[in-house]
């Protein structure tokens, strides 16, 4: 025998809110709990708005967090502010946690990249479509971190699919040889696009990839967010104390298409995803909380008012923001536009003015 590794798994509430194991202190603030509770609801009714939008032809493909929306509150209420995010297409839950205005994700997904300039900390990634292609970057913000000896630590999120590309396992690979302060979190919600889990690993887990890499790797019950705030704290916190990378797989499921482009229909059973809902994250926080008391009928009722009405006023700002002038595609492409590039904007500004 010349080692022997561990893969620990991670649970507090079961699917009807009833309690596995003593819960982690921050579990004692009511005020945090019915805030991550806030946010997902948040999250879930945006997300719904959305798809009508993009239903409706006022906005591009979307991609929607129905079903997960405990891993991306959990990671980001985890991560202090001078931390650094770095997301993928479906953590809009992170980005509005961190600050991000509702009409500028809306921006984004509606082909305006006015809405990657967002309120939320500047120095957070945008959203990163091309799959995995954010683990890299993570390695490399990580590194910046280390050389100039700040205590901060980079939280790269992605899916299961991405842990089969090459670009995810060369930035582990970096950051577990340089002992770099960053989190990967990989949401494994079982799917990637049409693709199962088992069609693209052999792995029992995903956690398990960190190992080659040399560094913990850890699966938290995804629909938990409870689960998912106390991994990313402790992995955050070791990252920033020096002690290397961690990666966190949580497990969940996409109770939705993978976006408005797809049909998930073609490739899973109703049955299946019927049976996931009976986990899903939203309604057991809700159960927890309503049988401590912290939460009652009357508090989600206003908690829906409150949402759809702040969803809709943000909508209003989006449909109200004019578009870009055609020029602008010049603005951001080189330090000093090259003379035929400036002559191009010149040109489609004169159409404009004239």
């Amino acid at each position: 025998m010349i080692a022997r590794f561990e893969v620990r798994y991670r649970n507090y509430l079961a699917p009807d809110g009833s309690i596995n194991r003593p819960l982690p202190a921050f579990a004692s603030d009511a005020r945090l709990l019915v805030a991550f509770y806030r946010f997902m609801l948040l999250l879930r009714l945006f997300d719904r708005k959305a798809v009508a939008l993009q239903r409706t032809g006022r906005l591009g493909t979307y991609a929607v967090s129905l079903g997960q929306e405990a891993v991306s509150v959990g990671i980001a209420s985890a991560m202090r502010e001078e931390d650094v995010l770095l997301p993928s297409y479906r953590d809009n839950g992170a980005l509005i946690w961190r600050g991000v205005k509702l009409e500028e994700i809306l921006l984004f997904w509606g082909g305006d990249e006015r809405g990657n300039h967002f309120s939320g900390p500047e120095h957070d990634f945008p959203f990163c479509v091309p799959v995995g292609s954010q683990a890299p970057h993570a390695a490399g913000v990580a590194y910046a971190f280390k050389l100039r000896k700040e205590p901060r630590v980079a939280v790269c999120v992605f899916g299961d699919g991405a842990t089969s590309k090459g670009d995810v396992y060369e930035a582990m690979n970096f950051a577990g040889v340089h002992n770099l302060p960053v989190v990967f979190v990989a949401t494994n919600n079982q799917w990637a696009i049409s693709v199962p889990l088992r069609q693209q690993t052999a792995c029992e887990t995903l956690a398990q990839k960190a190992i080659a890499a040399g560094f913990t790797g850890e699966q938290v019950d995804g629909s938990d967010v409870l689960a998912v705030r106390a991994a990313a704290e402790e992995a955050i916190a070791a990252a920033r104390e020096g002690k290397g990378p961690r990666f966190i797989e949580a497990v969940t499921y996409r109770l939705s298409d993978h976006t408005t482009s797809d049909d998930a229909s073609r490739y899973r059973s109703p049955d299946e995803v019927q049976a996931h809902w009976k986990k899903e994250p939203i309604a057991r926080l809700r159960s927890y909380l309503l049988s401590r008391k912290m939460w009652s009928k009357a508090d989600e009722e206003q908690l829906a008012a409150d949402c759809n009405e702040r969803i809709e006023a943000a909508v209003e700002r989006y449909l109200a923001t004019a578009p870009r002038q055609p020029e602008t595609m010049f603005d951001h492409l080189y330090a000093n536009l090259p003379e035929a590039y400036a002559a191009q904007r010149h040109e489609l500004a004169g159409e404009r003015d004239a």
